[in-house]
C-alpha cells in the first residue's frame, strides 16, 4: 500500500522537489510514499481555468491507483479537485493547502502564505474564506514568478527573502507558509534567515497523510 502525492502540473522537475521534500518522513511512515506526475496537466496551475481543467485527469489517474492506496495528497496548493475525489475515493484525500493551513495555525497565531503570483491571491482568499480562518490570515503576497521560474533557485530565494520579510515585519504573521508546491527547496534556507516556522505545504500534507493511516490502523486493530 502507498501514499500517494500526486502533482497535478505535468513539470516533472516539480514532483521530482516534493520527492526530495517527503524523504526524510519515509522513515515514519508505515507505507511507502511515493510522488507522481499528472502528465495531462499544464506545466503549472497559476489560473483557476487551470485548476478546473486538471479536475477530471486527476479523478482518472487516482481511480487506477486506488486499489494500491493508503492516502492520496493532491500537490498543488489550490487543492484542484479535493472535495472530487473525496467523494470519489474510499481512501484519505488531502490537500497540501488545507494541510498547510491546519498546520500552521497550531505554530502560530498569524499565518502569512507566500503566492507565486498575484493573480493566485484571489483563490487563495476564497479558500482560505471557505475554511473560516481568514482572522487567523495576516496577509498573502507574490513573488511575482510562475511555477517555471521557481526552477531558478538564486532568483526564487531572493524573491522569498524580501516578500518573506515583509509578511514577518509589516503583516506580523509569526508564522509563513509556502504557497506553492514548486517551493519545496527553500523551506530550511528561508526559515533559519527569518527566525520564524515556515511551512512547506507537500510534507504538511504527507505527515497528515501518514497519520491518517496511522489512525485507519487503530481502528483495524479494534476490528
Amino acid at each position: 500500500m502507498t501514499i500517494y502525492i500526486i502533482n497535478p502540473n505535468s513539470s516533472q522537475h516539480v514532483t521530482d522537489g516534493i520527492d526530495r521534500a517527503v524523504e526524510p518522513m519515509r522513515t515514519a511512515s508505515s507505507v511507502s510514499i511515493a510522488a507522481r506526475t499528472l502528465a495531462e496537466g499544464p506545466p503549472g496551475i497559476e489560473t483557476q481555468a487551470h485548476v478546473d481543467g486538471v479536475v477530471g485527469p486527476l479523478l482518472t489517474h487516482c481511480a487506477a491507483l486506488e486499489d494500491s492506496a493508503s492516502a492520496f495528497v493532491i500537490a498543488c496548493y489550490s487543492d484542484p479537485g479535493l472535495a472530487a475525489l473525496r467523494e470519489q475515493s474510499s481512501r484519505p484525500v488531502i490537500g497540501i493547502a488545507e494541510a498547510s493551513i491546519l498546520t500552521a495555525m497550531t505554530m502560530g497565531q498569524r499565518f502569512g502564505i507566500i503566492s507565486i503570483l498575484s493573480k493566485s491571491i484571489p483563490r487563495h482568499m476564497r479558500y482560505v474564506g471557505a475554511m473560516g480562518v481568514m482572522d487567523r490570515l495576516a496577509a498573502d503576497m507574490p513573488l511575482e514568478l510562475g511555477v517555471l521560474e521557481l526552477a531558478d533557485e538564486e532568483k526564487t530565494f531572493d524573491r522569498l527573502k524580501v516578500v518573506g520579510t515583509r509578511l514577518r515585519d509589516a503583516a506580523m504573521a509569526d508564522v509563513l507558509i509556502l504557497g506553492c508546491a514548486g517551493m519545496t527547496a527553500f523551506r530550511t534556507n528561508l526559515e533559519n534567515h527569518l527566525g520564524v516556522p515556515v511551512v512547506e505545504p507537500c510534507q504538511a500534507a504527507a505527515a497528515m497523510a501518514i497519520g491518517r493511516v496511522a489512525l485507519q490502523k487503530t481502528r483495524l486493530d479494534k476490528v
